[in-house]
């Protein structure tokens, strides 16, 4: 079975590399009869401009070209000029093939809407006359989109057709409408009666099926796919090569997708922006986030063009690696480069933004996006507010929360409620709280873990002592267990508590965690048990997790500077600093001694301040020399719940003991002194006296 004139929609042909293959040397035209009546193909007179005539068709070889020929129609002397206003014009036209294709596409969606059956199936194929080629039938083929009618055309093309060689393009054909139709399983059943009926599949059979497993999302049958192919004698192209990057990466054969990459690097395989995009998710899944940047390098210099698929995949990447810098960069070149963002692009800078905590440029994404009149999911609110919670943004937060509610679209969940109840905690808006916690239980969803949690702080920072104990007691009732972070808060809780009522709290955190109530009654109690304190301390931060034990060690610290147990808090910083729960406190160059601040809490920053002052007064002691530069680091910020932040009170502390360090002007955060100016001091505090004012 040959195809004497192959043709199709030009543009569709050239598209689709998954088409058909034709052998070399044209046979005789074979027509595929639908009566009892047997007509002839009308000759064609001229070859159509859109008609193509090629013994292969693949999207790596250019369509060849017929070469003018003394014999053909195209060719000069016989070429006529024919007015085309004139009837015999129009009689032509028809007998072109630009009128028989348009015919063919309108069986073929006259095929896609007609009933499962047979004789609806040949109604339709019947009025394509009772000459129908191969062409033909591949041509109605391909431009469907129903498999389960594709199925009964193709029995009936099939059962006509003697030669199984030529048979396999029309199973291919029949294996696009499958892919169209996102129908893996019915594909794979076709390919089975391939084979039961003898025909041999080919590459484009197996090409095909691999593309349906990608856009099935089915990255594991496109491996097993391709991996079928040497056993039925097909070796792939480049092309499907570089289709397998993608697949094997998503199927999370890491090894083997950059095998492969290596390769098409080597042999320069046209690699898709699709194959780029997943060579980048995988960097980034893999934590290698400079991986990331030098695929999207290399795609640039391998002449490939970055779409808005690899803009939003490097921002959703560069953002989960919290590189906001880069995020910004990347999205000032895809504005560059003419690509206006879209939705995934607003959705990956919120993301970015807010794991990154850069408020302004977040709320700077959100305006903009409201502007455009584009929705937001439940999601990025939530990431919207759990940003302005992180950061103290409380009126911005409201705001948002009340654009969410408005917005007919989104609902607000568990997660936006405990947001919004954590806002007003931190700021002790306590009827700001309760209001968000009725809200929340009008709508359905109970109170957990989180939102306790932050009632509780919430009425620690009101000094509301019966309100957190009776907070304390809802979280028994409801049958939750307090974990590490609940400690922490009632531990905190603490620290803005008045003496006379810390006894109400210290049973509350002795109920919720033992050995963390066995340190405090010992803290509290001013016990002179020194070694006992130090050993239950030390059990204490060697039984909890490790993202906790510096907030325990700040609050617990913070507590006994508000007890006035300065012993106890150097003890405590000692321990820290030995469990290196504060890693680089201290540091040491030729030029300058350090103490860096900025992770400390204000109790804890100031028994660290305390102990280092103490330290620079033994140095002549130990024969060592100051260097030339001291500094203290505190950060330049405020704290997001208050207008204080640890600069002003350290600075305000170093007036009080008279201390020679000042701001450095040009370094935001630092309060420095010099060798000389610092000895003078330390010189002066070792003078009775002076020492005791």
């Amino acid at each position: 079975m040959a195809y004497h004139h192959l043709c199709s929609s030009p543009s569709s042909l050239l598209r689709d590399r998954h088409f058909l293959s034709v052998s070399p040397k044209p046979k005789s035209l074979r027509t595929f009869p639908f009566s009892s009546v047997s007509l002839k193909p009308a000759p064609f007179p001229f070859q159509s401009n859109s008609s193509i005539q090629a013994t292969h068709v693949s999207l790596q070889e250019p369509m060849p070209q017929e070469a003018p020929n003394a014999k053909t129609p195209s060719s000069s002397k016989n070429n006529v000029w024919v007015n085309p206003r004139s009837p015999r014009a129009s009689r032509l036209r028809q007998l072109t093939y630009d009128s028989r294709y348009t015919s063919l596409l309108k069986a073929a969606e006259s095929l896609d809407a007609c009933n499962p059956n047979e004789n609806d199936v040949l109604a339709v194929l019947t009025s394509l006359g009772d000459d129908v080629s191969e062409q033909d039938a591949v041509v109605v083929l391909n431009n469907m989109s129903n498999p389960t009618i594709a199925l009964l055309v193709l029995d009936r093309f099939r059962n006509i057709s003697t030669n199984t060689t030529r048979e396999v393009i029309l199973y291919n054909v029949t294996i696009k409408v499958f892919r169209k139709f996102k129908d893996l399983d019915g594909a794979e059943k076709l390919f089975d009666e391939m084979l039961q009926r003898g025909v041999k599949p080919d590459n484009v059979t197996f090409s095909t099926l691999i593309s349906c497993s990608r856009v099935c999302g089915l990255p594991t049958k496109a491996v097993e796919w391709f991996e079928k192919m040497p056993t039925y004698g097909c070796d792939p192209d480049d092309v499907t090569y570089s289709a397998m990057i993608d697949a094997y990466g998503r199927a999370g054969n890491v090894h083997m997708a950059f095998a492969l990459y290596d390769r098409a690097r080597t042999e320069n395989w046209r690699i898709d922006a699709v194959t780029f995009s997943t060579l980048i998710k995988i960097h980034g899944l893999s934590g290698n986030y400079d991986g990331c940047l030098n695929v999207y390098e290399e795609m640039k210099a391998l002449g490939a063009k970055p779409n808005m698929v690899i803009y939003n995949t490097l921002l959703d990447v560069m953002g989960r690696a919290k590189r906001p810098w880069q995020v910004k960069s990347i999205y000032k070149e895809m504005i560059s480069n003419g690509f206006s963002p879209n939705w995934a692009t607003y959705a990956a800078l919120l993301r970015a933004y807010g794991r990154a905590r850069y408020g302004e440029d977040a709320l700077n994404v959100y305006n903009e996006m409201k502007d455009k009149g584009l929705e937001l999911t439940v999601v990025l609110y939530n990431t919207l507010l759990a940003m302005c919670a992180d950061v103290g943004f409380a009126d911005e937060a409201a705001e948002i929360f009340k654009d969410m509610k408005n917005s007919g679209t989104c609902k607000p969940d568990s997660w936006t409620f405990s947001s919004m109840i954590t806002i007003y905690s931190c700021s002790g808006k306590v009827s700001e709280a309760e209001g968000i916690l009725n809200d929340m239980l009008e709508a359905g969803f109970e109170t957990n873990i989180f939102v306790l949690t932050s009632l509780i702080q919430c009425y620690g920072k009101a000094q509301r002592t019966d309100d957190v104990v009776r907070m304390f007691n809802q979280v028994y009732e409801l049958g939750i267990t307090p974990d590490d972070r609940f400690c922490g808060c009632l531990l905190s809780v603490m620290t803005h508590t008045p003496r006379e009522e810390l006894a109400k709290l210290i049973d509350c955190v002795e109920k919720a965690n033992p050995k963390l109530g066995s340190v405090v009654k010992l803290l509290v109690g001013e016990q002179n048990s020194e070694e006992n304190f130090k050993n239950e301390a030390l059990e204490l931060f060697n039984f909890i997790g490790s993202d906790v034990k510096k907030p325990y060690c700040n609050c617990l610290i913070d507590l006994c500077v508000n007890l006035d147990l300065l012993e106890r808090a150097c003890e405590l910083l000692e321990l820290g600093l030995s469990l290196e729960i504060y890693p680089g406190i201290q540091s040491r160059s030729p030029t300058q001694w350090s103490l860096n601040l900025k992770s400390l809490s204000l109790g804890a920053a100031l028994t660290a301040l305390h102990v280092w002052i103490n330290d620079l007064a033994k140095v002549p002691e130990s024969g060592e020399e100051l260097p030339p530069l001291l500094g203290i680091n505190t950060g330049h910020g405020k704290h997001k719940y208050s207008e204080k932040g640890l600069a002003t009170v350290i600075e305000s502390h170093l007036k009080e003991l008279d201390a020679p360090f000042h701001e450095a002007p040009d370094k935001a955060g630092w309060f420095l002194t010099t060798k000389a100016a610092a000895e003078s001091w330390l010189e002066s505090r070792r003078t009775p006296d002076l020492a005791a004012a």
